[in-house]
């Protein structure tokens, strides 16, 4: 009996002994378009600043960077945060950007500035023991084929006739370099995989995705009864990508997530208005991200005014998307994205960490 006693208690504790015990981490991905770095509406840098404070977030993907008048953007946002009682790492970038809470061991330019024609930058990072490989894209915002669908010319916005025919609207779509763009970011993420980073990607796409042009929605919002398989969205899926906001809500009808354009009240509204006898409000700007071992999404919020710009006038939403106001001004005409992850990392025990027992087990 005590043998069998003895024998009970010893498997368990070599069972306990290399189980795996459970740590659950979470990290905080906010997608910003700062509207010409902040520069449009008045007071705009401090009100960037203070939006990413009160985000939290440990990695931030930026639109929009412009480093205007010789000064480098990436040192200035550091700065103002640090003197907001948070501290970020950044390196020099053009049009996009991005912000680690986490020291950067490697950057890169994965697609260069080039004619304004978009980019895509990386950074490596830690928290904890596990590397984390962040991009940040913003797309060229030439031949925006969703405009030409709606009757407006995606390069001038000048009023056309609507393009209904879907092979039409994708040869338009693809004179932009957005897919070109969106490649060279799938091959290079694929080394970070192989490495065993997890691979975030955040950005203004400048272009809807086709979780959203779909046989539900092909009758509003001026779709014209087109299902439209977007390139970027369409190829980020084949790599086996996850659209955040879709994930979560994956109804395109009650949740529309509409990013851009947004209404931003203290600007006249000539400058927010893009196809006046349109509906132009789309899902532009994203956080995607690869699928890892223990990696879950909580919570993805739009960050922005309840208002967007609908047939050339300020309209308040009626959706049911979950949408947080901004803390004081708003700054863009685009709505931020917040995404919550949690990571759950398995920790082995080894038998040397089990204490001897004090007492034998029987006598």
């Amino acid at each position: 009996m005590k043998k069998s006693l003895f024998t009970t208690v010893l498997l368990f504790i070599i069972t306990l002994c290399f189980s795996s015990c459970q740590k659950t981490e979470t990290f905080k991905v906010l997608q910003f378009n700062i509207w010409q770095e902040g520069t449009v509406v008045e007071n705009g840098f401090d009100a960037v600043a203070d939006e990413i404070v009160r985000s939290d977030a440990d990695f931030v993907t930026l639109s929009e960077v412009r480093n205007y008048h010789n000064t480098r953007f990436c040192d200035r946002i550091v700065e103002a945060l640090q003197k907001r009682g948070q501290t970020y790492y950044s390196f020099y970038t053009e049009d996009s950007g991005l912000l680690s809470r986490y020291p950067i061991s490697d950057s890169s330019t994965v697609y260069p500035l080039n004619d304004d024609r978009g980019s895509i930058y990386r950074l490596v990072t830690k928290k904890g023991d596990q590397e984390f490989a962040v991009y940040t894209a913003h797309l060229d915002y030439r031949n925006c084929a969703y405009y030409d669908a709606r009757g407006y010319d995606g390069n001038n916005w000048n009023k056309i006739e609507p393009v209904t025919n879907l092979d039409s609207i994708l040869v338009l779509n693809r004179a932009s370099v957005r897919d070109d763009a969106i490649a060279r970011f799938i091959k290079e993420a694929e080394k970070d995989k192989a490495a065993g980073r997890i691979v975030i990607l955040g950005g203004d796409f400048n272009e809807p995705s086709h979780l959203d042009w779909t046989e539900a929605t092909k009758d509003m919002r001026d779709h014209y009864g087109l299902v439209v398989p977007w390139d970027v969205s369409v190829m980020l899926e084949k790599a086996g990508y996850k659209d955040s906001y879709r994930e979560k809500y994956p109804d395109p009808v009650t949740h529309p997530g509409f990013t851009c354009p947004a209404d931003c009240p203290d600007i006249a509204l000539k400058k927010l208005v893009w196809s006046p006898e349109a509906d132009d409000r789309d899902r532009i700007d994203f956080i995607m991200y690869s699928p890892f071992n223990g990696l879950s999404l909580t919570d993805v919020t739009i960050i922005g005014p309840k208002g967007d710009i609908l047939r050339g006038e300020r309209i308040i939403e009626e959706t049911v998307d979950p949408v947080i106001e901004p803390l004081g001004l708003c700054t863009t005409d685009h709505k931020a994205i917040l995404a919550n992850f949690p990571l759950i990392r398995h920790l082995k025990k080894s038998i040397k960490q089990i204490k001897p027992l004090a007492k034998p087990l029987y006598r």
